[in-house]
């Protein structure tokens, strides 16, 4: 670990152009998306092509399929609550705060009110010094 996150924005670490799953589209369709582009989660996009919320894997298994719900009949939409995100002009110390105070591990990156892409655990790990990392990885993971 380097303490080089130090001073750099959002969009230096974060990768590039997340794509959306949309607000109307199956779990089907995401579970289907998340294999093909090998990611956890996904953005939830409306019509408007504004960020509504996010779906994660986790979501799918254990508020779909353990729940009985179908797959094919359950949208992305059903998920957005609670939107959370960061600037992409912001520190990466601004993203690790909110992604510690609402204990999350991916946190979608806004650019003029449009998505641009992700901030996960792992991208902080490059960045962080290692005792920071500890203490992000103990305060979001402590109550799971």
């Amino acid at each position: 670990m380097t303490t080089s996150g130090v001073g750099k924005t959002v969009k230096d670490v974060m990768h590039e152009g997340a794509e959306c799953i949309g607000e109307r589209d199956s779990l089907r369709t995401a579970t289907q998306m998340m294999r093909d582009l090998s990611v956890g989660a996904l953005p939830i996009c409306g019509e408007d092509d504004r960020l509504k919320g996010i779906l994660t894997d986790r979501d799918i298994v254990v508020k779909c399929c353990a729940e009985g719900k179908d797959l094919d009949n359950t949208t992305a939409g059903e998920f957005a609550r609670g939107l959370v995100w960061v600037e992409a002009s912001n520190t990466v110390e601004d993203a690790l705060q909110k992604m510690e105070q609402h204990q999350i591990k991916r946190l979608p990156v806004i650019d003029q009110h449009r998505i641009v892409g992700m901030i996960s655990e792992a991208d902080l790990a490059k960045e962080l010094p290692d005792s920071k990392l500890a203490e992000f990885v103990h305060r979001v993971y402590a109550s799971a």
